[in-house]
């Protein structure tokens, strides 16, 4: 598989995008003014005490107070452990009053991004990553990542690095890129992530309540410590500055893939060159269409993400079975580039068009967990219901694309939809009424916009003489051009 990593940058916005076989698979957006906080720890002080949600509030210096749960308190048992990806603690979370008290400096890391009204999520289990390790300073614990699945590749890397680790009271997850690297290369990340750490600390001791102890990288270096592997043929960047800062960073973490970065200097936009910019585009619409003319609707609520699949123009060639397994196999494998693309987060449910045959729903889910393997966000996929629904869920840590580029219809609200003109004229005439009835005025304008005037004075022109006749004043109608549809005032003259 030909997989290319691009990043285009401007002053003001960085974007990354990954492509495979020629076709965008996920993009990144960060912006100056708006640069995310995950990853990034901070010094933050208890606000408030949450004893019904087991949580905290913290103020870290960000806009909105933060979320701090109990569960994310509580330090993992002392002794050592072995094998699991993630450190655990002993099943039991104490109260949250236990824990903390308002007023206190705790020191917390921003695992969530403040999403819509939600301020961000925060954990107190700091966790510090290189290239090819996890470093949890509070978890004497080596886990190994369940994404290495051959167990020989996992003993030997648990061979490497026990030694390494020594009486090092620090813990380690190993990533997945780390299957098949050299002893020099972990015992490089182990350094590395110690003297980092030593940093923190003496961040932490001299920094006041809100202040930032620990940045996680940029964009274009967060990246390639997270994507950039052997499967990886390219890296392309069109920004000399930072064609250089990669540079240091690739040869000084991953000096074996030196070869593969790239400065691209052609004239063509470099996400042009890629049709980067045309996906983009169309990921920001509902509805996807699928090669064989079937498609999908892909609504994105505040609850949850849903992706409805219908079979569109295509008949198929055999029976009705035949084409809606056709169209449901398509429609899994667009469906899981859909959420990376999108960076849909949360719960998911995939409404398939109904099957009777059982292998069929079970080709189809594995045709969409196939899809998701490739997928760098965790993914938890639920067997099929018999309604044809496959429940899903997607970790998410910063805002889906749409959210990031698009804000809601000012004219909407948001909502998708407007009220007809016939509705809105039906509101002016309770609203007349109401009006007449509150206050004095010989005669009444109507402001509204063009569409709504035009109803009233060639389709209720007889409802409007009724009306003044009832209310025993005139009434005058003006259409506003800058009006939304919605949109009316009703003035007393």
């Amino acid at each position: 598989m030909s997989e290319e990593i691009l990043i285009n940058v401007t002053p003001r916005e960085t974007r990354v995008g990954v492509v495979e076989n020629g076709m965008l698979q996920e993009v990144h957006v960060e912006r100056a003014s708006k640069r995310g906080y995950v990853g990034n720890v901070y010094k933050g002080r208890v606000q408030r005490v949450m004893p019904g949600m087991q949580a905290v509030f913290v103020e870290i210096g960000l806009e909105r107070a933060a979320f701090l749960h109990a569960s994310d308190i509580v330090r993992p048992p002392s002794a050592p452990s072995v094998d699991g990806a993630e450190p655990v603690g002993n099943g039991h979370t104490p109260s949250i009053n236990e824990l903390v008290h308002e007023g206190q400096e705790i020191v917390v890391q921003v695992v969530k991004d403040p999403i819509s009204t939600k301020g961000a999520r925060l954990s107190a289990h700091l966790s510090i990553p290189s290239r090819y390790l996890v470093l949890l300073p509070y978890a004497r614990t080596l886990g190994i990542s369940t994404r290495i699945e051959d167990e020989a590749e996992r003993q030997r890397l648990k061979d490497v690095l026990t030694p390494l680790i020594g009486e090092n009271p620090l813990g380690y997850i190993v990533r997945t890129n780390a299957e098949g690297q050299s002893a020099e290369s972990l015992a490089f990340d182990v350094t590395y992530l110690s003297k980092v750490w030593r940093v923190v600390q003496e961040n932490i001791a001299k920094a006041k309540v809100g202040e930032r102890v620990y940045e996680e990288l940029s964009l274009p270096l967060r990246s390639l410590r997270d994507m950039l592997n052997d499967d990886i043929e390219k890296v392309r960047i069109d920004s000399h500055a930072t064609f250089e800062k990669v540079v240091k960073f690739v040869h000084k973490f991953m000096p074996h893939l030196d070869d593969r970065i790239e400065h691209y200097d052609g004239e063509r936009p470099i996400f042009d060159l890629y049709g980067v910019e045309d996906e983009m585009q169309r990921a920001l619409k509902k509805e996807v269409p699928l090669k064989s003319g079937g498609y999908l609707i892909v609504d994105q609520t505040e609850a949850m993400t849903t992706i409805d699949v219908n079979t569109g123009a295509y008949l198929g060639t055999r029976n009705l079975e035949e084409t809606v397994y056709r169209t449901n196999l398509e429609a899994a494998q667009a469906a899981s580039r859909q959420l990376r693309l999108r960076n849909l987060g949360g719960i998911i449910i995939i409404d398939f068009i109904d099957m009777i045959d059982e292998e069929h729903k079970r080709q189809v889910l594995r045709m969409l967990n196939k899809g998701l393997a490739r997928d760098h966000a965790k993914t938890t996929v639920y067997p099929m219901s018999a309604l044809g629904l496959v429940e899903m869920t997607r970790k998410r840590t910063t805002e889906s694309l749409a959210r990031q580029l698009c804000e809601p219809c000012a004219t909407c609200n948001g909502r998708g939809q407007l009220k007809t003109a016939e509705t809105v004229t039906y509101e002016i005439f309770r609203e007349i009424t109401r009006a007449v009835r509150q206050f004095n005025a010989e005669k009444l304008l109507v402001m509204a916009s063009q569409s709504v005037v035009t109803r009233i004075l060639e389709e209720e022109s007889g409802a409007v003489a009724e009306l003044e006749e009832f209310i025993s004043k005139s009434i005058r109608f003006q259409a506003e051009e800058h009006y939304s549809q919605e949109q009316f005032d009703v003035v007393l003259l």
